[in-house]
């Protein structure tokens, strides 16, 4: 398997097409930007406040701040509240519910492509690599950079079928993974797609509360004196959020909010009164991420059932706030949720409702660990740069040019 990496804070010169070396260095000497703007095309599944959704604006604002032209396509708007970046267009309205309208939406992002004329297409999520890495290719010959940021669980076979296929024939330039263990989970895969991967770290922007605890629960609606548990995600049935509601008919002293908005709300919503505890859970919505620190500042304890994940972005981010996370036992979050071996989390099988419980339990009762566990998860802001991630995708954009 080829894992590419690069020295950090080196200029590198590359060719592309045998014109002249363009030269580019890292953010922390923005004096050496491309001569030539390239245009940069990031194109993004829904238009919703998501994790993947942040990464790509991440990686957007980082590349803009070094002299490319970015431009953002999704293929349709999921939320009202989507905070879109700069110059950022859909495909659609909504999502293509039928055969006429999806036909309809793939002529509009073929001809959306073809009139941005893009030198480099970055592509997000599983459909987003798929649909939008080869409709790219048919409009142009950018080449392609995909970003595996979807857990192998959340895509549906086929278009595992579909991407492996993808990979293997080199429509896709490259392809990013985020962790470790995504390189492993890949491990199996024809040498043609195995040789197009490279490990890229997510990184995060830290975020400050400009609120005290207090002043943030009454922003929310929330209780200013009760123990909150809490969890910033998109309501799926894969991100196992049911679990954190189990766990409060055995805790009556505990609350719960849940910040996002998803297909798996109802249900969460009738689990919460058949269990008696609808009083207890609050469903704050979808938050922009200016409010996700103001959100963190609420909570005693950040729980994060998920089944599947490929980084586990929220809670990188909550545990680097100081707020304690109890996590799934899950390879990636224990590799991603760690500072110099220290684990920044708590770890347990979270469909084991006792156990998920004496977890948060011993999180709240137990001021070693949770000083251990701030000390490792304020460390996370030195394994997670920003300006790191973008640097890589910097390096890569020039080497596909």
């Amino acid at each position: 398997m080829t894992i590419t990496t690069k020295a950090r804070g080196e200029h590198v010169a590359v060719r592309a097409n045998d014109a002249p070396a363009r030269q580019f260095s890292s953010s922390r000497d923005t004096s050496l930007v491309p001569a030539t703007r390239a245009r940069v095309l990031l194109i993004q599944t829904q238009a919703e406040n998501a994790g993947a959704q942040e990464i790509s604006r991440l990686v957007g604002a980082g590349l803009a701040t070094r002299g490319y032209d970015v431009h953002n396509l999704f293929f349709f708007r999921q939320s009202r509240s989507f905070d879109e970046p700069a110059q950022t267009t859909y495909c659609a309205p909504r999502r293509p519910g039928d055969p006429l309208s999806f036909v309809r939406f793939l002529g509009s992002l073929h001809s959306r492509i073809r009139r941005l004329r893009p030198d480099v297409v970055l592509t997000f999520q599983h459909y987003g690599n798929s649909i939008g890495g080869l409709v790219a290719r048919l409009a142009g010959p950018a080449p392609v950079i995909a970003n595996q940021v979807s857990a192998r669980l959340t895509m549906p076979a086929w278009l595992r079928g579909v991407d492996r296929i993808m990979g293997q024939l080199g429509i896709f330039k490259t392809i990013t993974v985020n962790s470790h263990d995504m390189l492993r989970d890949y491990s199996r895969y024809p040498e043609a797609y195995r040789r197009r991967l490279t490990h890229v770290p997510h990184g995060f922007d830290q975020k400050h509360a400009t609120l005290s605890k207090a002043e943030a629960r009454r922003q929310f609606g929330l209780k200013p004196d009760a123990i909150i548990l809490g969890s910033a995600a998109r309501l799926h049935p894969l991100k196992q959020l049911d679990a954190a509601i189990r766990v409060l008919a055995q805790r009556p002293d505990w609350t719960l909010a849940l910040a996002g908005q998803g297909p798996d709300e109802p249900r969460l919503r009738e689990l919460a009164g058949q269990l008696g505890v609808s009083d207890r859970v609050t469903f704050v919505g979808e938050i922009s991420p200016e409010q996700v620190a103001n959100f963190l500042a609420c909570l005693d304890v950040f729980v994060f059932p998920s089944l599947a994940e490929t980084f586990g972005l929220a809670a990188v981010e909550a545990a680097h706030a100081g707020v304690p996370v109890v996590a799934n036992d899950l390879p990636v979050l224990r590799e991603v949720l760690s500072y110099q071996g220290v684990p920044a989390a708590m770890f347990v099988d979270a469909s084991d409702t006792a156990a998920m419980a004496t977890a948060i339990a011993r999180v709240l009762g137990d001021d070693a660990l949770g000083a251990q566990l701030r000390h490792a998860g304020d460390g996370l802001k030195t394994r997670y740069s920003v300006d790191a991630m973008v640097d890589e995708y910097v390096r890569l954009i020039e080497e596909a040019l």
